[in-house]
């Protein structure tokens, strides 16, 4: 019988050597197992955390992914805030405002600071409209500040409600100064109630919209349109008065109106030995308009002031807007026309003019 091999035993230390090397690089393996597990279990809370953000435009401040679920927002893209029409639209809107409440001593800078709370919008939507609102004067309370401003949004929804304006602001959009929905409220307001100034043609902004859905934020640039062409502006102006339905009704009663008032305003200008026979031409550059606010409050308009043979647009429309200082100086409200629609020979705007002086010098000699 063969007697069974035995290993040296430099061979058997080194077996188990390298068991021991196996078992430490086994238990380094798993350690690292175990650590990348845990990293990657960190990560997967980090992703849970930041998830809400994961889809925000870069441009974004972190106020604006605030969200509830289901929320949504609408940022102005910096951009468009320094757009030079966009600028030129807020500083037409400005000046018109401060010219309407220069009685009540208001100054707007700034219309997101200044109107947010609904102060200043309730002194305009009254000027404008004629009726006192029931409102507390001043209120620093957020929650005041909002009751005033839906009890002014109300107002100017009522207005606009039978003509089916697109609502483009809210209580909380104004309140939160977001100034597309504020440039949209003094638009419509502006175009509504016929407001003597030009606005800028085809002025757009792009804003970020974020919506909040399954506790994730998404965004979407879109384009905001705020004006089209002044003609098409001017159709969105619905203060009927007797001259639209004059025009849409009865045209034939409207010639009547027309020489009344042809009547009217050549019993003073044959003084000068001038005469009118068409109201939207000849009145058109101003010029007849001025002599007649001279000869109706009795004084001679020294000729430096106006342009007494215009030739260009700019001189016309200094003209018309001249007649019109004429007409507030002698205690007239200010025309709720714009000179350039006058200069551009709109009847209905050259008739609401003269027929402002007719109700006020009818009894002139």
């Amino acid at each position: 019988m063969a007697a069974n091999p035995t290993k040296p035993s430099g061979q058997t230390g080194k077996m188990k050597k390298d068991e021991s090397l196996l078992g430490k690089l086994g238990g380094t393996l798993v350690r690292k197992k175990k650590l990348k597990e845990v990293g990657d279990l960190q990560e997967e809370g980090k992703k849970a955390i930041n998830a809400p953000l994961l889809h925000a435009d870069p441009e974004l401040l972190p106020e604006d992914t605030l969200l509830e679920e289901n929320a949504e927002r609408t940022i102005l893209d910096p951009t468009s805030r320094e757009d030079l029409n966009f600028k030129d639209l807020q500083k037409v809107l400005i000046d018109w405002i401060n010219s309407e409440l220069e009685e009540d001593r208001i100054i707007v800078k700034d219309l997101e600071e200044d109107l947010y709370d609904g102060q200043v919008l309730q002194k305009l939507i009254e000027k404008l409209s004629g009726h006192k609102l029931n409102v507390a004067e001043v209120t620093q309370s957020e929650i005041g500040q909002k009751q005033k401003l839906q009890t002014v949004l109300e107002a100017v929804n009522g207005v606009l409600r039978p003509l089916d304006w697109n609502t483009e602001w809210s209580v909380d959009s104004i309140h939160s100064k977001n100034l597309v929905s504020i440039v949209y409220l003094l638009l419509a307001l502006a175009i509504y109630y016929a407001a003597p100034i030009r606005l800028p043609e085809h002025v757009s902004v792009k804003v970020i919209v974020v919506k909040k859905k399954e506790g994730i934020l998404q965004t979407a640039h879109v384009t905001k349109h705020l004006t089209s062409t002044t003609t098409e502006m001017m159709i969105g102006r619905s203060e009927r008065d007797a001259f639209d339905t004059l025009l849409d009704h009865a045209p034939d009663k409207l010639n009547v109106v027309k020489t009344s008032l042809i009547t009217f305003v050549n019993k003073h200008l044959n003084k000068l030995n001038l005469e009118v026979t068409e109201l939207e031409s000849q009145f058109a550059d101003g010029v007849y308009l001025v002599l007649l606010m001279g000869l109706l409050e009795n004084y001679f308009v020294p000729l430096y002031n106006f342009y007494l043979t215009p030739e260009s647009f700019e001189q016309k429309v200094h003209n018309v807007s001249f007649a019109f200082e004429l007409m507030q100086d002698g205690g007239l409200q200010k025309p709720k026309v714009r000179p350039e629609d006058v200069v551009n020979l709109n009847l209905k705007s050259t008739l609401r003019v003269l027929y402002n002086l007719f109700t006020n010098y009818k009894n002139s000699e």
